[in-house]
C-alpha cells in the first residue's frame, strides 16, 4: 500500500460511543456466482462520524460499497440506514434517503461541462435554480478550480479535478451518509493533501462520511475509527489513532 500521508489538521473526534448508528452492516456475505467475496461483514458508522475502511486490492471494499449503493445484492445478512431495513432497496431509493457515493475511478460525464456534472448531482431533489445555484456555490468555495473551469468540459479536467468534480456532484445531492471509494487513486501526493483536507472539512460542516481507501495512513490519519478488512473479512476495528500504533496494522499496512 502507498504509504504517503496527507498532512491534514483538525482530526475528527471519535462519536459518543452511546450514539446510535446512522448505517449498520450486520453479518453481510457476498458472491460472485459460485465465489465468496464477503464473510459475515459487520460495520457501524454513526451520525458525525467519520470511519475508515482500509484493505488491499481484492480485499473486497467496493463490492461493499455496491451493495450499499444498491448495485449489488448481499447472499446473506442485512443493511440498515437510519433505522431502516434497506438490503433489498433498489439504488434510487437509497439515493433518495440520502446516501450517495462517489464511486472509484469518478465516473463523471465526460461530454458535459463541469456546471452541468454538478447540476445532475441536485437530481433526485428536483429543487429550484436558486437553490441549486447556492449549492454549487458551496462546491465552488470547497473547489476553487471548480468554478474556474465551469463551462469546461469535464472529461478534458485532470484527474485530480474530476476527483473534485465527482465529489461535488455528490454534495449536490445532499448526501446524509457520503461514501468516497478509493479518492486518492492515482493523484500526486499534493492533490491527495487537499481530497483529504476537504474530506475533513465536509465532516466538521456536518457529513457523515465512511471513507474506504487503499492509503491506509492517508485514510486512518483523518479519521476517527478504522475496520481493516482482509479477503472479505473484517479483521481488525478500534478508534484510528489505535490502528495507526498496532504493530500488525503498521507492519500489514503502513510499511515499517
Amino acid at each position: 500500500m502507498r504509504s504517503d500521508s496527507p498532512r491534514v489538521s483538525n482530526k475528527p473526534s471519535p462519536p459518543n460511543s452511546a450514539g446510535s448508528s446512522l448505517l449498520e452492516v450486520a453479518g453481510l456475505n457476498s458472491h460472485y456466482g459460485p465465489v465468496q467475496v464477503l464473510h459475515n461483514v459487520n460495520l457501524n458508522v454513526c451520525p458525525g462520524e467519520l470511519v475508515a475502511l482500509v484493505g488491499g486490492n481484492g480485499a473486497g471494499k467496493t463490492t461493499l460499497l455496491h451493495m450499499l449503493s444498491g448495485l449489488h445484492r448481499p447472499s446473506a445478512g442485512s443493511l440498515h440506514f437510519d433505522g431502516q431495513e434497506m438490503t433489498r432497496w433498489p439504488s434510487h431509493r437509497i439515493v433518495a434517503a440520502g446516501v450517495c457515493q462517489v464511486p472509484e475511478g469518478r465516473q463523471i460525464f465526460a461530454p458535459l461541462s463541469v456546471e452541468d456534472n454538478l447540476k445532475l448531482g441536485a437530481y433526485r431533489l428536483r429543487r429550484n435554480h436558486d437553490w441549486v445555484q447556492q449549492e454549487m456555490a458551496h462546491v465552488y468555495t470547497l473547489f476553487p478550480i471548480l468554478q474556474e473551469r465551469r463551462q469546461q468540459l469535464a472529461g478534458t479536467l485532470s484527474g485530480g479535478q474530476q476527483q473534485m468534480l465527482a465529489m461535488g456532484r455528490a454534495l449536490l445531492g445532499k448526501p446524509r451518509l457520503l461514501l468516497l471509494d478509493e479518492p486518492s487513486m492515482g493523484l500526486a501526493p499534493l492533490l491527495v493533501e487537499e481530497i483529504f483536507r476537504v474530506i475533513v472539512e465536509l465532516n466538521t460542516q456536518g457529513v457523515t462520511i465512511l471513507l474506504v481507501e487503499q492509503n491506509a495512513r492517508a485514510a486512518l490519519a483523518i479519521a476517527g475509527r478504522g475496520y481493516i478488512l482482509e479477503t472479505g473479512r473484517i479483521v481488525k476495528t478500534a478508534l484510528a489513532t489505535d490502528l495507526l500504533a498496532d504493530d500488525d496494522v503498521r507492519r500489514a499496512y503502513l510499511g515499517y
